[in-house]
């Protein structure tokens, strides 16, 4: 849409560049990440910014790697972990330019054992509005008088579980899931490929100055369905998508509809991965479905897990549909229970084929298999 600078092509490159050290759940995710990259060069043009969230139910899920591609790419990138809000806002409006700001391991800061953390929150919540603003007393004893600290600038976190619902409807949430076995990447080397993504965001901030006119005071036609808070999200995005052209305001429009429906689920780590391997090993083994009565009355019989006695009540059908829904299914839908037929009735149950995607990211191999041979020796008898 500009002049000078293919903006549909530049989207593409910085697609490309994250596609090679990151691996998202879906098309959408790579969609939105890459279209949020470019609305940070833009935030003045907006009423509001999107908080931008990869979360996930357990460590090594590739958070962490994807808020360094996105550090690469965003103007005055500030990394935080663990920083207090008043650190933050004083950051924002501070003389030397509004970072955009990335903040690792939020989990520590409103995860089960952190405890409430409301000056942050409130920091995060105003700061998604263009006139949002961070009152603070200034001074000392009785000398104090208010000053309005400007909040508004561009947030990216990680972290494991989810955050306060008043952050998570005001974000893109990208569900990371660990990396399966054959899927791969390139290896990020910062020396190497800080370079390119910078090349990459000195592009993005050149188009930025063209395509601010056309953005500025968009109103960008949203799918069906998608109003209210949800709208205010990605709004920005898709200004920046039919800024950009080609195929981006179609594919940006099928990543809205796909992110905006996607479940929301509650990670509950390790707790949950061990749900997976005694379903796996211990309930699933031989058979490629069982009602849930049987799931459940199996695991309350295993010796030696927690089903039985958690917080002193056993494992029920409701926790149990709960938990597995916080897992994607290889088609990234919540894993749950469908009908059984049975002998004269119908129950609900689980399928193994519904388990498999989960059971290969976050399980660790069956005992029974084994081990990959070492190389070389693949056809030794």
């Amino acid at each position: 849409m500009t002049d000078t600078i293919d903006g549909a092509a530049l989207l593409d490159e910085v697609e490309a560049f994250h596609r090679r050290f990151n691996v998202f759940p879906h098309e959408a995710a790579y969609v939105a990440v890459t279209l949020w990259d470019a609305h940070a060069h833009l935030l003045d043009c907006f009423d509001s910014t999107p908080r931008l969230a990869f979360l996930s139910p357990e460590p090594g899920s590739g958070k962490s790697r994807a808020l360094e591609i996105v550090e690469t790419l965003v103007p005055e990138p500030m990394t935080a972990v663990n920083a207090s809000a008043a650190a933050l806002f004083r950051s924002v409006s501070g003389p030397n330019g509004r970072p955009t700001i990335l903040f690792d391991e939020i989990d520590t800061v409103f995860g089960p054992k952190a405890g409430d953390n409301e000056e942050l929150r409130g920091f995060l919540n105003a700061g998604h509005r263009r006139t949002g603003v961070t009152y603070r007393c200034i001074g000392d004893g009785g000398n104090q008088t208010v000053q309005a600290f400007p909040s508004y600038c561009g947030v990216a976190v990680a972290g494991l579980g989810n955050l306060p619902d008043t952050i998570m409807t005001r974000s893109v949430i990208i569900r990371m899931r660990r990396r399966a076995r054959n899927e791969r990447i390139e290896a990020f080397r910062a020396r190497i490929h800080e370079a390119e993504g910078h090349k990459l965001r000195d592009r993005l901030a050149q188009w930025a100055e063209h395509a601010r006119g056309f953005v500025m005071g968009a109103w960008p036609d949203m799918p069906d369905g998608v109003s209210d808070r949800p709208a205010d999200v990605w709004e920005p995005l898709l200004a920046i998508a039919d800024a950009a052209g080609g195929e981006w305001p179609h594919r940006a429009r099928r990543a809205c509809v796909t992110l905006v429906t996607a479940s929301k689920a509650n990670d509950k780590g390790s707790l949950g991965v061990r749900l997976l391997t005694d379903l796996r090993d211990h309930v699933l083994v031989g058979i490629d479905r069982l009602p849930t009565i049987a799931v459940l009355d199996r695991l309350n019989a295993l010796d030696d897990a927690p089903w039985a006695d958690l917080q002193g009540k056993p494992l029920d059908s409701r926790r149990l549909s709960k938990m597995l829904a916080e897992y994607m299914t290889a088609d990234t839908e919540p894993i749950a229970s469908r009908n059984i037929k049975t002998a004269g009735s119908v129950l609900k149950g689980y399928y193994a084929t519904d388990l498999h995607d989960a059971w290969a990211r976050y399980c660790p191999p069956p005992p029974e298999s084994p081990l990959p041979p070492l190389p070389g020796t693949e056809n030794l008898a």
